[in-house]
């Protein structure tokens, strides 16, 4: 028998290693998690991996996934076999084409990581809610329940439909499957290729459309045949699950695992056994065995691998005879129904059955909600009561319809020997990628299997991230979180006193802490409950000062080399010396081509991680009397009992009452307040000597953590001891002026410092534990001082408009993010009437992420009216927002004029006059509102009530929408069309990364030729969609394109002219992200985009449609000629860019040349429509004379 090959991968790798075979073409989109699939199938295609036919799969990315689905109707309708990768909405956007390819026969492949349907909120996480959606299309439905069971059944989808002419979907748990990592055996190509049927496969493209032998498909029936030939193709299901279970078994012969269209598991002679799909039937059988071997108990699990269609005859094969009580657990929840699918489903199998047992339904899991032993433990318990809840929750608490089983405590199920490890680490610290290498090192280079997870909150960098490790001697077959780890590292020194690290760790266990302060310090640092447990519970205490070291060793801020060096020397769970090598070859491998210099600084820090020092526990800790945390004062209840609780990492302690009266998904505005994750090493200090007060800082701060204030010697002389000002000048010289940084809100990017003017900077960046006096002298500027923003006119320029709150502050963009400050700048100058609708993508996620809500309110207790509907659709659902509310205005002037004449107080009529006039004036619309409230508060007549009823939309306002340019390119481009066509008074912000930064670096129309994002890893081959020009053919749209970091004053313009302007407007803004990897950091995000600007790559213009028709040029090019010899410097100043000339040089130099010339055609096409002549045509001239 072959050697049997193991390796080490995620769900979505076995996945996409079984597609890549099966498949000729592949049309993709990206979402979220299914996106490494396609990603996957692009890089294997581009590096020359063949597939069974010995081809390269030809990858393309559609500009949604319609448009996925429609190619992969049309490729399969030419007879080559052809698969697509998706989730949730995405899938749902598929479902028409769905009914097609299962009605026309064809035998296409959809692999989908089964992700929740967004409905009351988004969640990126998983359940089968998408799946259920496509249950009636007529696709087989294919489940499957770990990273082994995807490798080995995934292809059966692609053989069964080849065989059947049914098209089928493969499925599996988003995020706990998609995304966990395990040891497994590889299906290789050659064991499998020959199961293919190659005479099903030649009918198949016998049947492909072929002008050689011409057919007419998808034709339009009548009722007189529709339903007939609708019923004629019955037979292709009729013995459907027989073609499945002969697949599966012939998969049986290759690995040895036994697969059925059902399986079970457990005692031969169960009672009470439980039906189940996808991740958790894994949990399930843990717990048989542990009831089994603790108490005796036999009971049973039937998995469901073959979904649709639902075969009753191989899931009464497999029932034990035994059985009198089954339960079915959905991982949906379906409101209104009689109970939820596979319930239903099994349901019926009973129905007329001389088998009876008592069937009940339970829901678990939604959004990837942690399902543990413990709560399987309490549904095999239920079933043991006289009277069993049905339609039960399990793993929740419902205090309000009380329909949830007991929450039982916790229990380690899995195998003696497994050792479990769980690490806290910061978004982009590496944390995350280091165990992924971990995990890689001790699967392939031991016997020992291993399985990681990693569990992240919903902010982009800078987010907490836990990632959850295993390794033992025995397949692991745990799907949850680590709940009972044997080891703890703690990447991040602020995480002390905000989460219960050391909750679950084992008698005896590890705690590994990078900390900033020697041994005694850090205990003095220590909260009480974390020294008593360490006391109790024998914990070893370990410590090691990897932030020092890695500002040390050249690494900046990113400790997890460090850290990962530090886990292998403290854990032992392979050799040291074998660790410290594998982890060389590691950074060989990822860092080589970066150069010597990368390669020895983490090779450095590998060998200082071994530095750990112990710390010995203090005997009287045990004594300690851990008194609870005194709550601040002041706090809304909404913070301190619902919010502070999730950021905690409790949320899944929340009961379903903490949501009663925001069942529909509100949240109130202005939570991000209240965090305070003081998540920066460093921040910046102000020089007040230095200081220019020209306001930059704060114009560019991503996070709005820098502000300028404006004191009376009153407001100075109360502040905090020791704060400082300067006299203000021009126009603030009657204040005194200061700086002032929020650092617990501050996430230490350091562009406030480099942007800074001043000969000698007014910004030092300094260790945050300097600064922490600042805490409490930004809370008397912002609750006492307040925002002056009418000493000055905001409008006027940038320096004045930071006198102004922003009202979008501390989200959980990444530090340095190149699109918040353009949003922060809108709010700034119009959020107190603004109304976003902002497309599904980053800026929808640090916007609008439970329970943190950066949009906030000034004083007045006005501010952003924030909502995301999609991805697909924002436009035009900022379009109806628009529309719903400008009808009512429409209605408010209609009652007043109507009533003008009927006998209203004088001052009444006068402030109708004045609102009907004044009512689209957006800087006199606040006061004329506010007369006729006055006024009709006065007035009793019955109109004054009805306008009172609807005085929330006296103020004109200003609408917004906002998104990437995934949305505004590719998948919403329509739509976005569609509005800036209307001529209705709307404004859009497109936020161009150039790649969907939300889903990892997916290349969008928005990409240029040359550069590497996922769907084009050997550079793009196309030049960029020129969406501005595209606008400004209609001739009446405002459109501008923006850098805020080449010219601060130009944006600036931009957005008050786009609102000034009496229909749709489009600004286009230049947003250096992440995704790009700047070689000099985030931290020089603005300098990157001057660069872009400077160097020829990015353009900045205006057009404005007003200057027609006073005879000037509409379009004005506000960048200078660039100077082309930067352009390819530019280029190699970021990864997306350089990572192309390390693995596809040859292209590389052609593509980059193209990318240099495609920006020069672009600038000389802007050059030339600067310089038209919009002067009026001479009235005098000689008519032309027709001749015939």
């Amino acid at each position: 028998m072959a050697t049997k090959k193991f390796i080490t991968c995620d769900g979505n790798q076995a996945a996409s290693h079984i597609a890549y075979m099966f498949s000729e073409v592949a049309c993709i989109y990206p979402i979220t998690p299914s996106s490494t699939m396609a990603e996957y199938i692009d890089e294997w295609a581009a590096h020359g991996r063949k597939n069974i036919f010995g081809e390269e799969v030809k990858v393309v990315e559609m500009q949604s996934e319609a448009g996925a689905a429609g190619a992969v109707h049309g490729s399969l309708q030419s007879g080559a076999l052809t698969s697509t990768f998706t989730a949730s909405q995405g899938l749902l956007l598929m479902i028409p084409n769905m009914y097609k390819i299962s009605g026309e026969l064809l035998p296409g492949v959809f692999h989908v990581s089964a992700r929740t349907v967004a409905a009351h909120a988004l969640s990126i996480f998983g359940d089968h809610s998408d799946i259920y959606a496509t249950r009636q299309t007529g696709f087989g439905l294919l489940a499957t329940g770990s990273i082994q069971e995807i490798m080995d059944l995934a292809g059966v989808a692609h053989l069964a439909a080849i065989r059947s002419r049914v098209p089928f979907l493969h499925f599996f748990d988003g995020f706990r499957s998609s995304h966990e990592i395990q040891k497994i055996e590889e299906m290789e190509m050659e064991e499998i290729k020959h199961l293919v049927d190659m005479d099903a496969l030649r009918e198949f493209r016998e049947r492909a459309l072929n002008p050689e032998k011409p057919v007419t498909r998808g034709t339009a029936q009548n009722p007189d045949i529709f339903f007939q030939a609708r019923e004629a193709s019955n037979p292709f299901y009729t013995n459907l699950d027989d073609t499945v279970n002969e697949y599966m078994e012939k998969i049986s012969d290759i690995t040895g695992r036994t697969y059925k269209p059902f399986t079970y598991y457990g005692a031969p002679d169960a009672e009470n056994i439980v039906i189940a799909m996808g991740s958790v039937t894994e949990t399930i059988k843990e717990v048989i065995d542990y009831l089994a071997e603790v108490k005796g108990e036999k009971t049973g699990l039937i998995t469901c691998h073959l979904y649709r269609p639902f075969s009753a005859k191989y899931l009464l094969n497999v029932l034990p005879k035994s059985v009198k009580r089954i339960t079915v657990l959905d991982r949906t929840k379906e409101p209104g129904a009689n109970g939820d699918p596979l319930y239903l489903d099994v349901r019926d199998v009973f129905y007329g059955n001389d088998i009876q047992p008592v069937i009940l339904g339970g829901r678990y899991g939604l959004s990837s909600k942690d399902t543990t032993p413990a709560q399987m433990i309490s549904v095999f318990e239920n079933m043991n009561k006289a009277e069993p809840m049905n339609q039960f929750t399990v793993g929740i608490v419902d205090d309000v319809t009380f329909r949830s089983l007991p929450v039982i405590p916790e229990i380690n199920v899995s195998h003696k020997g497994t050792y479990s490890a769980k690490f806290y680490g910061i978004g982009s610290d590496g944390t995350v990628g280091a165990n992924k290498n971990s995990i890689k090192i001790i699967g392939e280079t031991t016997d020992k299997y291993c399985q990681a997870y990693f569990a992240y909150d919903s902010k982009k960098s800078g987010g907490v991230t836990t990632s959850h490790l295993r390794f033992g001697d025995h397949p692991i077959r745990s799907p949850y979180l680590v709940n009972t780890p044997d080891f703890v590292a703690c990447h991040v020194p602020a995480y002390l006193d905000k989460y219960d690290m050391l909750r679950g760790l084992k008698k005896g266990g590890t705690f590994l802490l990078n900390s900033i302060w020697d041994a005694e310090e850090t205990k003095s640092k220590l909260p009480d409950h974390m020294k008593k447990y360490m006391a109790e519970n024998d914990i070893n205490f370990y410590i090691i000062n990897a932030t020092n070291l890695a500002e040390e060793l050249g690494l900046g801020t990113r400790t997890n080399t460090i850290m990962q060096s530090a886990f292998f020397k403290v854990s032992e769970v392979i050799p040291y010396k074998l660790a410290v090598d594998e982890m060389k070859h590691a950074v060989v491998k990822a860092y080589g081509k970066k150069g010597e210099n990368v390669v020895r600084m983490n090779n450095n820090a590998i060998d200082r991680g071994g530095e750990v020092a112990k710390v010995e526990i203090p005997a009287e800790w045990a004594d300690i009397k851990v008194t609870a945390a005194k709550g601040e004062d002041g706090k809304p209840a909404f913070i301190s009992e619902v919010a502070d609780v999730i950021n905690g990492l409790r949320g899944d302690d929340l009961p379903v009452s903490a949501f009663i009266g925001r069942e529909d998904g509100t949240f109130p505005a202005g939570t991000a307040a209240y965090e305070k994750r003081g998540i920066a090493v460093n921040v910046p200090e102000w020089q007040v000597d230095n200081c220019i007060q020209c306001n930059q800082c704060s114009y560019v701060c991503p996070h709005a953590a820098i502000r300028p204030f404006l004191l009376t010697d009153e407001e100075l002389a109360a502040a905090p001891e020791g704060t400082v000002a300067k006299q203000g000048i021009g126009n603030t010289k009657s204040h005194k002026f200061r700086i002032q940084v929020s650092v617990y809100d501050c996430t230490g990017c350091g562009n406030c410092a480099d942007v800074c003017p001043s000969k000698q900077k007014a910004l030092i960046m300094k260790p945050l534990e300097t600064q922490l006096e600042e805490a409490d002298r930004w809370t008397y500027m912002h609750e006492k001082v307040g925002y002056k923003d009418n000493i000055v006119d905001k409008y006027t320029n940038v320096k004045n408009s930071q006198f102004a709150q922003p009202l979008f502050e501390f989200s959980g963009a990444c530090a340095g993010c190149g699109e918040t400050p353009y949003i922060k700048a809108i709010t700034q100058l119009f959020g107190d009437r603004m109304v976003i609708s902002n497309a599904t993508g980053c800026s929808s996620i640090y916007g609008g992420s439970a329970p943190s809500m950066p949009y906030t309110t000034n004083r007045n207790g006005h501010g952003p009216a924030w909502a995301n509907s999609l991805f697909e659709d924002n436009a035009e659902y900022g379009f109806g927002l628009m529309l719903g509310a400008n009808q009512i205005r429409e209605r408010i002037e209609r009652l007043m004029k109507e009533h003008l004449d009927s006998g209203l107080a004088p001052d009444t009529v006068a402030a109708f006059n004045e609102w009907i006039a004044e009512r689209d004036n957006a800087k006199t619309s606040r006061a004329v509102s506010e007369k006729v409230i006055a006024a009709c508060e006065k007035d009793k007549a019955p109109v004054c009530k009805e306008i009172l009823d609807l005085k929330k939309y006296l103020v004109k306002r200003s609408f917004w929408v906002f998104g990437g340019d995934g949305w505004a390119y590719d998948i919403g481009y329509g739509g976005l069309d569609h509005v800036l066509a209307s001529g209705e008074d709307i404004n859009v912000l497109v936020l161009d990364t150039e790649v969907y930064s939300n889903t990892g670096g997916q290349a969008s129309k928005s990409t240029p030729a040359g550069a590497v994002a996922k769907f084009a890893a050997s550079g793009k081959k196309i030049r960029k969609k020129d969406l501005g020009q595209m606008a400004m053919t209609y001739g009446y749209v405002y459109v501008a394109q923006v850098a805020m970091g080449s010219s601060q004053n130009q944006y600036f313009k931009a957005i008050r002219e786009a609102e000034e302007y009496p229909g749709p407007s489009l600004i286009i803004a230049y947003s250096p992200c992440i995704n790009h990897g700047l070689r000099n950091g985030m931290g020089k995000s603005q300098q990157q985009a001057e660069d872009a600007v400077a160097s020829g790559y990015w353009h900045l213009y205006r057009f404005d449609p007003r200057l027609e028709a006073e005879g000037k040029n509409p379009f004005q090019l506000d960048s200078k000629e660039p100077d082309w010899s930067k352009f390819q410097d530019f280029l190699r100043s970021e990864v997306r860019y350089t990572s192309l000339l390390k693995d596809f040089p040859a292209e590389a130099d052609v593509l980059f040349k193209q990318a240099e010339e495609n920006a020069k055609w672009r600038y000389n096409n802007y050059k030339r429509l600067s310089e038209m002549d919009y002067a009026p045509a001479d009235t005098e001239a000689e008519p032309e004379t027709k001749t015939e």
